[in-house]
């Protein structure tokens, strides 16, 4: 079977999992390169760290933000800001009983809301009320090579009843080592790539990937820059 990167989007991405600061040296580098399109992830950000983030952008080349991963704090109005300013097609947000759930939502976006898949997989009564699914690729696949067989069977079911309207892809490593956020838990994805052999994982996944493909990982953008590309090989090549 030929996959190929027609109608498929691969998105660089201004990643905070961690590093409160790190977004500035993405942004730099953006502006640098002349980069006009990323996903964001504004994941460890407060209000007003978030409005310092939009000022950079705006004095960014960025013109389209396509794919943005919301934050429980979040107002309205930051929404429109994507959606007006930089033509955002798709929000994802974690499911209600997650550690860290969206609470405080807003109706109007629901129709380009999709539900990410973290430590728990959204229930399908949640799913209903939104979009669909954003898949986190990583996640699913390192709960299978921790041999989590019922997680797996749950998103098998749940992309059969739901559309994929958006993806993260992360590193999934051989060795499982311990989760940056949940020491007490060990896991093989991890949002910091050490290697490019890191993202072979994707080439089990080639028949779910959506449109918007975005790239989670705190690594600079040109690492970045080289995940893309490498993925675009990978989706390119015979499956």
């Amino acid at each position: 079977m030929k996959s190929s990167m027609e109608n498929k989007t691969i998105l660089v991405s201004i990643t905070c999992a961690s590093d409160v600061n790190g977004w500035k040296d993405k942004v730099k580098r953006i502006c640098e390169l002349g980069i006009e399109e990323v996903a964001l992830f504004p994941t460890c950000l407060l209000p007003q760290q978030r409005k310092e983030l939009y000022a950079a952008l705006e004095n960014s080349p960025i013109k389209q933000i396509p794919h943005v991963h919301l934050r429980s704090d979040m107002e309205e109005w930051e929404l429109e800001f994507f959606v007006k300013k930089y033509n955002t097609q798709v929000f994802n947000i974690h499911p209600r009983h997650s550690t860290y759930p969206f609470l405080n939502f807003f109706p109007k976006y629901h129709a380009i809301t999709f539900l990410e898949n973290v430590l728990v997989i959204p229930e399908e009564a949640e799913l209903k009320e939104f979009a669909g699914l954003c898949v986190d690729f990583s996640h699913w696949e390192g709960n299978v090579r921790l041999g989590n067989s019922e997680y797996n069977k749950k998103m098998l079911e749940m992309m059969q009843k739901f559309p994929i309207g958006c993806c993260h892809v992360s590193a999934v490593r051989q060795k499982a080592d311990r989760d940056a956020e949940f020491p007490k838990r060990f896991t093989h994805d991890q949002h910091f790539m050490e290697e490019l052999g890191d993202l072979d994982y994707i080439k089990k996944y080639i028949n779910y990937l959506p449109k918007y493909i975005s790239i989670e990982l705190e690594n600079s953008i040109d690492e970045q820059v080289k995940a893309k590309k490498y993925l675009e090989k990978i989706i390119n090549s015979e499956n």
